[in-house]
């Protein structure tokens, strides 16, 4: 399940602290920040230069400062830019501080403007979105990371208010931190019964999205669902013994469980499939899997971005068993004419609310008009993909979405459209095959995670990401 585009504004979801966004990079100033030229009181003595102030921001802290400004101008994914030029010169130590405060900062965003707020001479003003995000780097490493000096997390973040063009913000930030500083020495007790609203922002999250899941799942699952969000588990696998990127032709790709399941379950639905289609493959972890599982299959795997297909072409050539793969920029709306394939993969796009933990930046950008947008999307690549399958053959919708829109009742519109040639697979036998063949561990549990014959794993309940996933057959004369 590919989630849409990257982040969202720096000024978030409601209550943020930014009054819009920073524009592109230039100079020696943080890259998508313009300074504003303002009048500084000659009272207020001299200042040190956009140089000086850098001078005085360790290498780590101005390359989460600049991702983070990049990230809320849509300009790129969180774990892209991590991975790009900005820490290719970080030394280890550097880099692993560097993911910290950018994943840290996305995951209590809401809860850290709060905080900030609430300690403004005027709590409703709007800050330009460098010195927002300033406060947010201060006050997570005051509020969330104890290994960090309380005065290397203030003077730096003054530095880079600075360092943004912001010099006459500096007095602000630096008041401002020195309370969140002195508010922390004594944290709060844990209230007794929090309301939705208030667990929503301790945990980080939109009210709006939380209450959803209040609706759908009950309120101790919403809460566990929040708190999976605040953290990238690295725990062990939960449902497989064996995972990572060996060398030698039997490797697994690199994936993460839910992801894993997914593309076990679709391999496990036809069992010796000669012809497969992934009609969403990109990045490619779940086609390895069926690669690898049915390895005398035809398989195609198509993507409707030409980059991104390019990218898992390069991806599956580093698998031996990837040979008999072939990929094909598609769009999977569209009925092509061609033989009919007897397993098919449609894993579409989605919010990707079912991943808040490895995409963080999601919360802030997410809108409740995105999901009617997605499903529209998502019943036209089913409904394209269905036009594609065998008589006999099976169909595997999947999404890391926790919404219904996105899920049920996709389903639900799409049968209802009056094919009456497809049935419902349950997925109780085939996670019941997956573990006689021991690729599930026989202690699995995952019976809480069925529901309706369809798998619906929920975060920090199910030990992996939120996944839904459904199988469809055609069968003739129904």
């Amino acid at each position: 399940m590919r989630t849409p585009g990257s982040g969202g504004t720096q000024g978030g979801s409601a209550g943020g602290l930014g009054r819009g966004s920073g524009r592109g990079p230039g100079g020696g100033k943080p890259a998508g920040v313009k300074s504003v030229a303002r009048r500084r009181p000659e009272s207020a003595g001299p200042t040190l230069s956009v140089a000086e102030a850098a001078a005085k921001i360790t290498p780590a802290r101005r390359a989460a400062f600049e991702i983070l400004t990049l990230v809320g101008e849509e300009k790129g994914h969180s774990d892209e830019l991590l991975h790009g030029q900005r820490t290719e010169a970080l030394s280890i130590e550097d880099r692993n501080l560097t993911t910290a405060l950018v994943m840290g900062v996305l995951r209590w965003q809401i809860a850290l403007d709060s905080r900030v707020q609430r300690l403004l001479e005027r709590p409703d003003q709007r800050l330009a979105p460098p010195v927002a995000l300033a406060l947010r780097l201060g006050a997570f490493q005051l509020l969330y990371m104890d290994r960090i000096p309380a005065h290397a997390a203030l003077s730096e973040s003054v530095e880079l208010c600075r360092w943004a063009g912001e010099p006459h913000a500096t007095g602000m930030v630096n008041a401002v931190l020195r309370k969140v500083a002195a508010s922390n020495s004594t944290p709060p007790g844990k209230p007794l019964f929090e309301t939705t609203a208030k667990f929503a922002e301790r945990l980080g999250h939109p009210r709006w999205l939380v209450e959803r899941w209040v609706s759908s799942y009950g309120r101790e699952a919403a809460i566990k669902i929040c708190e999976a969000g605040q953290s990238e588990s690295n725990s062990p696998s939960m449902f497989f013994d064996v995972g990572g990127e060996l060398p030698g032709a039997t490797s697994l790709p690199v994936i993460d469980d839910g992801s894993r399941l997914v593309a076990e379950l679709a391999a496990a639905a036809v069992p010796g499939a000669k012809r497969i289609w992934d009609c969403c493959a990109a990045p490619g972890g779940k086609t390895l899997i069926l690669a690898l599982r049915e390895t005398g299959a035809e398989i195609l795997a198509t993507d409707i971005s030409v980059k991104r297909t390019a990218r898992l072409r390069s991806r599956l050539e580093r698998y031996g068993y990837g040979e008999q793969l072939r990929c094909a920029v598609a769009d999977a709306t569209i009925a092509e004419t061609g033989p009919a394939f007897d397993l098919i993969l449609c894993d579409v796009p989605c919010t990707g609310t079912g991943t808040l933990g490895r995409n963080p930046e999601i919360r802030h950008r997410l809108q409740p008009e995105d999901l009617a947008r997605q499903a529209a999307r998502q019943r036209a690549i089913l409904e394209g993909a269905l036009r594609r399958l065998a008589v006999g053959g099976r169909l595997l919708y999947s999404t890391c979405s926790l919404e219904p829109e996105e899920n049920e009742q996709v389903i639900e519109e799409v049968l209802a459209a009056g094919d009456a040639e497809l049935r419902r697979v349950p997925v109780e036998g085939l996670i019941a095959s997956l573990r006689a063949s021991g690729v599930l561990r026989e202690e699995a549990e995952l019976t809480s995670a069925v529901s309706g014959g369809a798998l619906r794993t929920l975060p920090g309940i199910h030990g992996c990401d939120g996944f839904y996933a459904v199988v469809l057959e055609r069968v003739a004369g129904l």
